[in-house]
């Protein structure tokens, strides 16, 4: 806006506004009464002027008006504040603080932690511009040039993580916000590696003043969980000693425990079965460092997974492949065999492979209708004379004939096929899919690998005939019908239900997830906190699964590696306002009415 080139406040002008009621009032007032007089002698003034000449008169009465009128003008420009840019120099203190968040910042000693005395330390290192980095899984930068009064509140409302996180990458970021003679202050335990040391040579080759302040109290006496697996219903730990002093921890899940003696240095392994609904895996007694005293451990409800394989053919490569499942438990029927009875609940998944269209029954078909009903699947294998008309929907193809090999386009992404090689198969019924979605085709469109929901449950269509295809003797095999049984059952694993910190959450899209702290919704997100997350119904876990972050004792580092000059002067265009130039226009207007109307006689 041109104004806005002028004056600093435009909108003062709307002052002119009050021109309008003064005009008005002048047009308004009533003319003077005119008089006869016998003589006219009267009709000269005192100095001579003559009525002959009217216009001077004229002006002479309105030059009030002309004076109130150049007032308001003014009065108007000194509320838009009028400006000339004008080149001004300021002196520039400039700080970037690097605030470690990591999970050894949590470390304890005199009743306070790392990241408490840090925070405060950060607190004194603000001057009147500002930024702030913080050293955590993506080396978020909360404030930018901002003033000290900025950084206060943003460092009030700092929290430590409880994931690992990369100090040279924070450094690195803190150096690219740096202008020129800033100071990098970096609070710290210097903790775990060392290639923050990279990072603030890169800083000083700048030119910058580096400040490292060490806060690594604590930590001496640390024993932690430092990995965790699974196998089956079990759930193995590595505890390791850190400290320099042998100790005893007891080691517990649920209802079950375990001691162990760990001399300076080693590792011990303990494992335990993982109850239903999981639990914590705990270290006892604890330590100053306690996040990693903790091993967090999701599980459904119920691990095992029920699976009913309806096969006139007994097909012994998906039997193996199934056995090999640890929460698997295989009932097998051959129709028109009955289907066993599942106490209280349906079947988790019901496979079809290898079954006579002359033999399913009614009972075989509503064992897979009632398994997706319950909220589980039905995995269906092709074969040359299958039972079309009984699956009914719940094959997810409608298929044609049986055609010869043929070559398979690249996968979809998804989680059934990925990482898997899948060779071309040697005969394969050709046919349009009826509904889902085809992760796996042959090149002519022809579905290999299809999925589907019905009803809350999920229903697979496997395009493998098992006698002319090669992909039963690959290791792979075992994969993909692991995957497929979890799959269809909507159960994770456990190693996919349990993360280490710092890992992201398997979300589909915009979820709202139930964290540690609190509810946020996301469509990604990392976990950052130990402890357990839901989303989407199903919760998961996050554990501190670090040796390097639980190596919380660090080698003393200088208190400053570097001394430079930390202030700079700013050459910048500012406005210069002419306010006080206005006013005085102002008062010499009003002034001047004054005397027009002193002379005028009206005063």
């Amino acid at each position: 806006m041109v104004l806005s080139e002028v004056f600093v406040s435009p909108l003062g002008l709307a002052a002119l506004l009050a021109a309008l009621p003064v005009v008005v009032l002048y047009l308004i007032r009533p003319d003077p009464r005119r008089l006869r007089l016998p003589t006219t002698r009267f009709l000269v003034d005192a100095d001579g002027t003559s009525s002959s000449r009217p216009l001077f008169r004229r002006l002479q009465r309105n030059v009030v008006l002309l004076l109130q009128l150049l007032a308001i003008l003014l009065f108007a420009l000194a509320l838009a504040t009028p400006y000339v840019p004008a080149a001004q120099s300021e002196t520039v203190e400039e700080t970037v603080v690097v605030v470690d968040a990591t999970a050894s910042m949590n470390t304890e000693s005199d009743g306070a932690t790392r990241f408490e005395r840090a925070v405060d330390a950060a607190g004194d290192a603000t001057t009147s511009t500002t930024s702030i980095v913080v050293a955590d899984d993506g080396a978020s930068v909360p404030l930018r040039a901002g003033t000290a009064a900025d950084a206060e509140e943003t460092l009030g409302t700092l929290r430590p993580t409880g994931a690992p996180g990369n100090l040279r990458t924070a450094i690195s970021r803190a150096t690219s916000l740096a202008g020129e003679n800033a100071r990098v202050v970096v609070v710290s335990d210097f903790a775990g590696a060392s290639e923050w040391r990279s990072a603030v040579r890169a800083a000083e080759a700048r030119g910058l003043t580096v400040d490292l302040r060490q806060f690594d109290g604590g930590g001496a006496d640390n024993v932690g969980i430092v990995d965790r697996s699974f196998a089956g219903e079990e759930v193995t730990v590595s505890v390791r000693n850190f400290g320099s002093e042998t100790v005893t921890r007891r080691v517990s899940l649920g209802d079950e425990q375990e001691q162990v003696e760990l001399a300076p240095g080693d590792v011990r392994t303990v494992t335990v079965p993982v109850p239903p609904d999981g639990g914590e895996v705990q270290l006892s007694p604890r330590d100053s460092f306690p996040i990693d005293d903790v091993a967090y451990v999701a599980a459904p409800a119920d691990a095992t997974v029920d699976v009913l394989v309806v096969a006139n053919d007994r097909n012994r490569y998906l039997e193996t492949a199934l056995s090999v499942i640890d929460p698997v438990e295989v009932t097998r029927v051959a129709p028109p065999g009955s289907v066993p009875d599942l106490p209280n609940n349906a079947y988790d998944v019901v496979l079809y492979t290898g079954v006579d269209a002359g033999e399913i029954g009614d009972e075989h078909v509503a064992a897979g209708r009632d398994a997706v009903a319950a909220g589980g699947g039905v995995g269906i294998q092709a074969g040359e004379s299958m039972p079309v008309g009984a699956y009914g929907d719940l094959l997810l193809i409608d298929p044609d004939t049986v055609a010869s090999t043929q070559t398979l386009a690249t996968p979809a992404e998804a989680e059934l096929t990925r990482d898997l090689t899948f060779p071309p198969p040697e005969r394969y019924l050709r046919g349009e899919l009826r509904s889902g979605r085809a992760v796996l085709s042959t090149t002519d469109g022809t579905p290999i690998v299809a999925t589907d929901t019905r009803d809350g449950g999920r229903v697979l269509y496997y395009g493998y005939i098992e006698s002319a295809s090669t992909f039963k003797y690959d290791f792979e095999y075992p994969v993909f019908w692991k995957r497929s049984v979890f799959a269809l059952a909507g159960r994770e694993s456990l190693p996919r239900l349990n993360l280490a910190t710092g890992d992201r959450l398997p979300l589909d899209g915009e979820t709202t997830v139930e964290t540690p702290r609190g509810e946020v919704t996301a469509a990604s997100l990392s976990a950052s906190e130990p402890g357990f997350y839901t989303a989407g119904g199903v919760r998961y876990s996050a554990s501190l699964l670090d040796a390097g972050e639980s190596a919380v004792v660090a080698p003393d580092v200088e208190a400053s590696t570097s001394d430079g000059p930390t202030t700079r002067k700013e050459e910048r265009t500012a406005p210069d306002p002419l306010t006080e130039f206005v006013a005085l226009g102002v008062v010499a207007a009003v002034l001047g009415e004054l005397v027009a109307l002193r002379r005028r006689g009206d005063l």
